[in-house]
């Protein structure tokens, strides 16, 4: 993926012509972060992951009931003490809901930062080594693809919940499982990235100089597939957070532990769709809905942020800037005719 910074394009498309004043650049002086297009798309992605963010972090410590704490019967419905309800074993369900988007986020972070790091580091080595290594790490990665993620989950978190290590057995478990099982598609994409950087001139100079290789991958590779890694990343949380969903509402996930899966794992479990009883199944869906589309909306504008050829703005930008220089061209064909006509 071509990655170009804006300040660049700005000082390129703001360059005056040769012979005319110079004029002050608008992007002069201004950090480089300042001059990449956040555009409304991102904002409106980071106020959502924000305001979920708050209520699973913050939440928990203001609100005045904690979620293991019987407040009510089966399905209480919403009231002024308690506005959406309780659940199927009378506990609030706003407080509930706050400590399972926290749950269902940590293990997101850590199930995606995981994947990532794995896939990450195959695919770099893969595609600047090449040759066997490359064969033997991608004959591996497309195993692990051919074989369906869905079953190794399932089958994997059903051992997990008859360890005796309580580790494997919480959120922690749970975000290993789907970690090691969810990095083949980012191996393959860095893995052609990486393969494509391995052949520009500053790899060669960095050879000449007797840098190694780990050196290389850390230094001169990995740079170059900044954006794609965070964007990857972005992807990584929300599959992430959907296949703990996925797994909990199938009743395998962390035993003892509040998620969002689990939260409608017990509502229907308890009939709450059949019962009428929507503030037990309705608000986790939504939180999960909010979480999915807010990630997926960040990562297609940041693929606007590290893409030039699709920022918005861009062919006007553009045309304002040909103007400039035709504006500048005439005014310096204006000078050289005032030159003749006085020699």
């Amino acid at each position: 993926m071509t990655s170009i910074p804006q300040a660049a394009v700005a000082t390129q498309e703001a360059e005056p012509t040769p012979g005319s004043s110079p004029e002050k650049s608008t992007t002069q002086g201004r950090p480089s972060w300042r001059n990449l297009n956040f555009g409304p798309r991102m904002w409106v992605a980071l106020t959502i992951i924000v305001i979920i963010a708050l209520m699973a972090v913050v939440g928990p410590f203001v609100y005045p009931y904690k979620s293991t704490l019987k407040v009510g019967s089966l399905f209480d419905e919403p009231s002024a003490a308690h506005l959406l309800g309780t659940d199927n074993f009378g506990h609030d369900i706003i407080a509930v809901l706050m400590m399972s988007t926290r749950n269902s986020l940590l293990n997101g972070l850590m199930a995606g930062t995981l994947a990532l790091f794995i896939g990450v580091l195959i695919g770099v080595v893969a595609g600047y080594i090449g040759g066997w290594l490359e064969e033997f790490l991608m004959g591996i990665t497309n195993i692990v693809v051919a074989i369906p993620s869905i079953v190794v989950l399932i089958l994997i978190s059903m051992a997990l919940q008859h360890t005796n290590v309580g580790f494997l057995k919480g959120i922690a478990g749970l975000a290993l499982v789907i970690g090691i099982t969810s990095w083949p598609w980012t191996a393959r994409a860095v893995r052609a990235q990486s393969s494509s950087v391995a052949t520009r001139e500053h790899i060669d100079i960095a050879k000449l100089s007797g840098a190694r290789t780990p050196s290389i991958l850390v230094r001169d590779v990995l740079p170059y597939l900044a954006s794609y890694v965070v964007m990857a990343w972005v992807l990584q949380l929300a599959s992430a957070i959907l296949a703990e969903s996925t797994l909990s509402m199938l009743g395998l996930g962390p035993s003892g532990t509040d998620s969002l899966g689990m939260e409608l794992h017990w509502a229907l479990a308890f009939q709450a769709v059949s019962t009428g009883a929507w503030w037990a199944f309705l608000p986790p869906t939504i939180i999960l809905t909010l979480i999915s589309f807010s990630l997926l909306y960040l990562q297609s504008s940041l693929d606007e942020v590290f893409n030039p050829r699709l920022r918005r703005g861009k062919k006007k930008n553009l045309a304002k800037a040909a103007a400039r220089r035709a504006e500048a061209a005439r005014k310096l064909a204006e000078q050289n005719e005032k030159v003749e006509v006085l020699s």
